[in-house]
């Protein structure tokens, strides 16, 4: 797939991410805001913003794989992340989802925004993705005997 990711030259260097993402669009998929909530709708890591990223970031594995896409095919992310006095820097929230097994999702157009509140009590971080859905190739038909 043709992803083109570019840091035009005038605009600031990024921790990782690009300025600018251009991707063919047969097919997207918009994931709705993954948030840090197990299989039975609890809300994992209480307090804890770290731990909450990496349930997000399984959550979201999860939905990218559902629609066919991969953190590979995402071209846009937006992270939110409630701040306050105890709430680790918005670097280390960054750094851990780079970390985690969908990274290469923030190599692309992406932006991370400081929040008062989120939706569930005790929900510190949401992540929303849109993926492009690669177009399978086509296979010929086998010759039948």
């Amino acid at each position: 797939m043709d992803i083109q990711r570019l840091n035009p030259a005038g605009l600031h260097e990024t921790p990782g991410y690009h300025h600018v993402t251009i991707a063919p669009a047969e097919r997207l998929a918009f994931l709705a805001g993954q948030c840090p909530l197990d299989a039975d709708g609890n809300v994992v890591g209480p307090g804890d913003v770290l731990a909450q990223v990496d349930q997000v970031a399984a959550n979201a594995l999860v939905a990218l794989t559902a629609a066919g896409a991969s953190p590979s095919t995402v071209v846009r992310s937006v992270v939110y992340v409630v701040v306050d006095d105890r709430t680790p820097a918005l670097g280390e929230v960054w750094r851990r989802f780079q970390a985690s097994p969908i990274g290469e999702a923030f190599t692309t157009a992406s932006t991370l925004l400081g929040v008062a509140r989120l939706g569930f009590t005790g929900q510190l971080v949401e992540l929303d993705l849109t993926a492009v859905i690669p177009t399978l190739p086509t296979h010929p038909t086998l010759p039948t005997s």
